[in-house]
């Protein structure tokens, strides 16, 4: 399904749409009539019922998105609310939310299918996952609308940034608080009576706290308007991706998978964040290379690390490698927005040869990640790979 078609609500219609839209119907005490006219498949009567037909795909991850979206604007506490807020509400999140690679949302149902076979995972498994998935996009999408307007960046996924939309501005930054509201929103309608809505209530809520203190180390490390270089060391580089990258983008899609398939043991989640966060610190350092090297059409934005006077791997190993004649020449060009500035920076990575340095780094890691996943024996080794796989070499 398109994007377009996401936002004309013209797009295909498929099974799981129809089970997203019917579990709603169901916790507003719909008609067994009214369910069983809107769903001629029968794909959602009974939760506990076997999933059976049901393929993960973009595709199908995609379809429930709209109706989501649609809770949201159609959410209780919204009622009153004028009709062009509500278009406005519509077009926010079609532009913030569903455009990414999905990644992080699509691991959770990865994780229910690695932790349950075939036979155990049930229509109501595949409803939660989707929605914890979307939920972390959702959350995802806060992160970026806000970071966007602190970094002052250009675009995002292949388009203007949000709040350099025609209109928008600095509404952007109270559309991003909207975002994140709407997490606990959806979780309460779909999960409420669930065993295990407090504790995902609670990971959703800790790790918005360890991304946002992320936040603050990267700001406080590299603010905008001031060049410090002597803060970034490699040490407090890996401190800043662990919080703002590592936990929301690795740890918590996995949790949330285990927490939907039952799995309530501390050691699992202990052993899970082991080696998850390692494998959020190797995706970061995998951004900031891709930030300097990548083509910007495929990588759907425009690198700006060094006139950003970003804390980045490149940045530090320069520092930490560098002769005192190289690092003049960044401490003279870093943080300066001009081509000139930018291109002496770059031309220091490539007398260090610091592309060398990262795809031995890159490989490195994965034989680690991989060591360590095949020894650990509490989690099926899936659990990790197939997160694994996705990032491995990736070029956007």
């Amino acid at each position: 399904m398109s994007l377009s078609a996401l936002r004309t609500g013209k797009g295909k219609k498929g099974v799981f749409s129809s089970l997203c839209k019917l579990a709603l119907l169901i916790r507003n005490a719909a008609t067994t009539s009214s369910v069983a006219m809107a769903d001629p498949n029968g794909f959602a009567s009974g939760g506990s019922e076997k999933a059976d037909g049901y393929v993960h795909s973009r595709e199908s991850f995609l379809e429930v998105y709209p109706v989501l979206r649609d809770l949201v604007l159609n959410d209780e506490i919204y009622k009153g609310t004028a009709p062009f807020a509500t278009e406005w509400l519509q077009e926010m999140q079609d532009y913030t939310v569903p455009g990414g690679k999905l990644n992080r949302g699509m691991a959770v149902f990865d994780v229910l299918r690695a932790v349950k076979s075939e036979e155990e995972i049930t229509k109501d498994d595949v409803l939660k996952s989707n929605v914890a998935g979307w939920c972390i996009e959702y959350l995802q999408a806060f992160f970026l609308v806000a970071d966007d307007i602190m970094d002052n960046s250009i675009t995002r996924r292949g388009q203007p940034c949000w709040f350099r939309k025609e209109n928008v501005g600095m509404i952007a930054f109270n559309d991003s608080i909207i975002l994140e509201a709407s997490i606990y929103r959806i979780l309460k309608k779909f999960f409420q009576k669930d065993p295990c809505y407090g504790l995902i209530m609670e990971l959703f809520h800790e790790t918005t706290a360890q991304t946002a203190h992320g936040q603050m180390l990267d700001l406080i490390t590299s603010p905008p308007d001031k060049v410090d270089l002597t803060r970034y060391t490699v040490e407090n580089y890996f401190n800043i991706i662990t919080f703002k990258t590592a936990y929301y983008s690795f740890y918590l899609p996995i949790a949330c998978g285990l927490l939907i398939a039952g799995i309530s043991d501390p050691a699992c989640f202990d052993m899970a964040k082991q080696i998850l966060i390692p494998m959020g610190q190797y995706f970061q350092v995998q951004d900031d290379y891709l930030d300097c090297h990548a083509d910007p059409e495929v990588l759907g934005k425009i690198g700006t690390d060094i006139q950003d006077n970003k804390c980045s791997w490149l940045i530090c190993q320069a520092l930490k490698i560098g002769t005192e004649d190289q690092k003049k020449k960044i401490m003279a060009s870093y943080g300066q927005d001009n081509q000139e500035a930018i291109e002496t920076v770059k031309s220091v990575y490539r007398e260090l040869k610091l592309d060398e340095l990262f795809h031995k780094y890159e490989a490195e890691s994965y034989e680690k990640l991989l060591k360590e996943i095949e020894n650990q024996t509490l989690l099926p080794k899936a659990v990790f790979t197939s997160l694994l796989k996705k990032i491995y070499k990736r070029k956007k």
